[in-house]
């Protein structure tokens, strides 16, 4: 009988990411052994919630901003995956850029250029008052939308009150009614 962690990483790659020449399953698949690595069930939960939700939202962001939707999709994988593995948030960005450029190395996954390019916004992503790359920004926002689709109901955080609005004018979404009042 398989064990539950063995169904999981079934269930995420439909049994096929190893033959695929496929970056991102690739670096799915990486992620997927440090986060089932966790011990903290309700942190490993919170990390493929907040790691795939921003992935994904990258993606959909790249899409309309005519960025590269793939290189997106992995910023969004990695983004804060130093803070879910070492269990602290401390410079979290400029730690997690490190990180993202070790395992993208180690995985050769991107050339010298497309690193860079991942780590860039990697770095710069909790930097959300200032304005950098248009690839940059793909990842700044998809962080910011998932924290609110996540559960719009939670208050949106001041720093990222003005981004979201933005947002959701960008993607012609009508705030809920009072949306603000409660945040």
């Amino acid at each position: 009988m398989e064990n539950y962690f063995e169904k999981i990483k079934k269930y995420l790659h439909n049994g096929h990411a190893k033959e695929m020449d496929n970056r991102i399953e690739r670096l799915r698949m990486y992620i997927d052994e440090i986060l089932l690595d966790m011990k903290d069930t309700q942190e490993r939960r919170c990390g493929y919630l907040h790691l795939y939700g921003v992935s994904q939202t990258c993606a959909f962001i790249a899409l309309k901003r005519n960025q590269d939707v793939e290189l997106a999709t992995m910023a969004g994988m990695l983004h804060d995956l130093h803070s879910y593995k070492t269990q602290n948030t401390d410079k979290h960005a400029e730690q997690g850029a490190v990180l993202a450029r070790q395992i993208l190395e180690e995985l050769s996954l991107t050339n010298e250029n497309e690193t860079d390019l991942i780590c860039s916004a990697i770095r710069n992503h909790s930097s959300k008052a200032i304005v950098h790359s248009a690839f940059d920004e793909v990842l700044k926002d998809a962080d910011v939308l998932q924290h609110y689709v996540y559960n719009p109901l939670f208050p949106v955080m001041e720093h990222e009150k003005n981004r979201l609005q933005n947002l959701l004018t960008e993607f012609g979404i009508k705030p809920h009614q009072n949306d603000y009042e409660y945040r």
